[in-house]
């Protein structure tokens, strides 16, 4: 797996673990603005020094709401601190129009609300700036607490007020302490998991690199053994024209082979490159033209397309002419050459992660011979 998708996969990991939170966050705070505030109001009405204000301050309170659970769930650029600032003012304004017998009654809304709507702005940027604008509120409060007690009972107001900053102020600061200690456990189990699947993927690579070292082998023996068995043994000639052939072709499906374990930016342009040295090394000038980039491919598909073609190349006189024509989901292999000996026609198709087509015929001047692979 690249670096890129286990970035990717980690990333996927600690938004879905905190994707909860983000729920929460959200409920929490417009459940308390319509289910505690709005009867707040409403029951508060009549004696605002400036009810319209109250209400306003209701609605701002929405629409900052609104802009930051679009920062929280779609990424949209909101101005944070700005808002807050917003937030803030109304907190004042609320103060102001609430009367002193109001200032612990559900009329005087904001200082109670204003830590999960700064909740929704600051989620991601840790515990300090929370704390920071809930002491913000908390000074704004106080100074209304003061003002409201000038009757005698400011201590009392005061024991309120400590009790009523600590009631509204733990439960946001726990939420965005707990979600930020998940987003590090969620980052740490997907670090651990990507570095396990790391390693599981190499150990398959190495695995599967084994396995095609083997099959090379066993294809290499193959096309060699039992030719080399002959030559040593003399009952193969090497001044007989089939005997030279046959060598021919078992150095193009060596030389092949070889370079199919090359780690080289095209594949399957290296692996043809061997097989035209090869002709070229018999006196046979090839012509190696690629048109287009050629997509990923594996090592059973390229061995498709290009070993049919090696074997007749292998046999050229003269000349020869090869060509690469590639797209994204598509790549033709052709070779042109003067006849030889050989079948008039012949043609046959692999399935494999697409399909792989062969394609074969001759004339009395020239032979050519076509493999194509087609995306599944």
């Amino acid at each position: 797996m690249s670096t890129e998708r286990l970035l990717t996969a980690r990333a996927a990991v600690v938004t879905t673990a905190d994707r909860g939170g983000r729920l929460a966050a959200v409920g929490i705070a417009f459940g308390w603005h319509f289910a505690v505030n709005v009867p707040g109001i409403a029951g508060a009405w009549t004696d605002y020094t400036v009810p319209w204000a109250s209400a306003a301050g209701w609605v701002l309170f929405i629409v900052v709401g609104v802009l930051a659970t679009a920062r929280l769930f779609y990424g949209f650029a909101v101005p944070v601190y700005p808002l807050l600032a917003v937030l803030l003012i109304v907190d004042v304004l609320v103060i102001a129009v609430s009367p002193g017998d109001l200032i612990f009654h559900s009329g005087n809304w904001a200082w109670g609300t204003i830590g999960w709507f700064a909740v929704l702005l600051l989620y991601d940027k840790g515990v300090g700036q929370l704390v920071g604008v809930l002491v913000a509120n908390a000074g704004v409060s106080l100074i209304g607490v003061v003002n409201a007690s000038a009757d005698g009972e400011g201590a009392i107001d005061l024991s309120r007020f400590v009790m009523y900053i600590y009631g509204t102020g733990v439960l946001p600061i726990a939420l965005v302490a707990a979600m930020g200690a998940l987003r590090e456990t969620a980052r740490g189990a997907a670090a651990q998991e990507a570095q396990r699947a790391a390693l599981e993927s190499e150990r398959l690579g190495a695995v599967q690199a084994q396995r095609e070292r083997q099959e090379r082998l066993g294809i290499v023996s193959e096309a060699a053994g039992a030719l080399l068995h002959d030559l040593a043994t003399g009952r193969a000639d090497p001044a007989e024209p089939d005997v030279q052939r046959a060598c021919a072709l078992a150095a193009a499906r060596l030389r092949r082979l070889i370079a199919e374990s090359d780690d080289v930016p095209d594949p399957l342009l290296h692996e043809l490159r061997a097989c035209v040295d090869v002709a070229e090394r018999q006196g046979v000038p090839v012509d190696l033209i690629a048109v287009g980039e050629l997509p990923e491919l594996d090592v059973a598909i390229r061995r498709r397309l290009a070993e049919p073609l090696a074997a007749t190349l292998a046999t050229a006189r003269d000349w020869a002419r090869v060509t690469v024509v590639a797209q994204p989901d598509e790549v033709v292999v052709s070779l042109t050459t003067p006849a030889t000996a050989g079948p008039a026609k012949e043609s046959f198709s692999w399935d494999m992660n697409g399909t792989v087509d062969y394609w074969y015929e001759r004339d009395e001047e020239l032979l050519w011979a076509q493999t194509r692979w087609r995306a599944a």
